[in-house]
């Protein structure tokens, strides 16, 4: 049995941070940035019983704005409909309601997001970004790191 949960108490910090460190857009991420991260954000972990397999986090002011972030199934629990059942859970969340603008990053999910009515930027020359590709120092996929599986449309969204 699969649920999804918002209760902080419930998420494996350690099974986030496993994959996050190996994932495309956080590799080698520290696990103390990992746990500052989730406790600054609205976590949503995915579970089969107890086990946490699956995770996103939104990082919001309840208000105007969000960003989604850190999103992944693990790929034994992929094709099963757990992105959607997820992405259903943080669109629905009360504290995500009536946002003026909804961001997301992704390399791979983009039919997914699609499906809840993320398009690309309206107007992609008015957004700016500081972008510091490897903060951590830890080898990027391709230079030595072992990169997580990309989702296939089941996860992606990069932080």
């Amino acid at each position: 049995m699969y649920s999804i949960s918002t209760d902080p108490a419930r998420l494996d910090l350690a099974a986030i941070h496993a994959f996050l460190t190996r994932s495309y857009w956080s590799p080698g991420v520290p696990r103390a940035v990992v746990e500052r991260a989730v406790a600054h954000s609205l976590p949503f972990g995915v579970f089969h019983g107890e086990a946490q397999v699956g995770f996103a986090r939104v990082i919001t002011d309840r208000a105007t704005f969000a960003y989604l972030a850190d999103v992944y199934i693990l790929e034994a629990h992929r094709g099963q409909g757990l992105a959607r059942r997820l992405m259903e859970a943080v669109l629905a969340h009360p504290d995500l309601q009536g946002l003026r603008r909804f961001l997301l990053a992704t390399r791979d999910a983009h039919r997914l997001y699609a499906g809840f009515g993320f398009t690309p930027l309206a107007a992609p020359e008015r957004l700016m970004e500081i972008h510091r590709p490897n903060p951590y120092g830890a080898p990027t996929p391709g230079e030595g790191a072992e990169e997580a599986p990309d989702a296939r449309g089941a996860a992606g969204a990069r932080s």
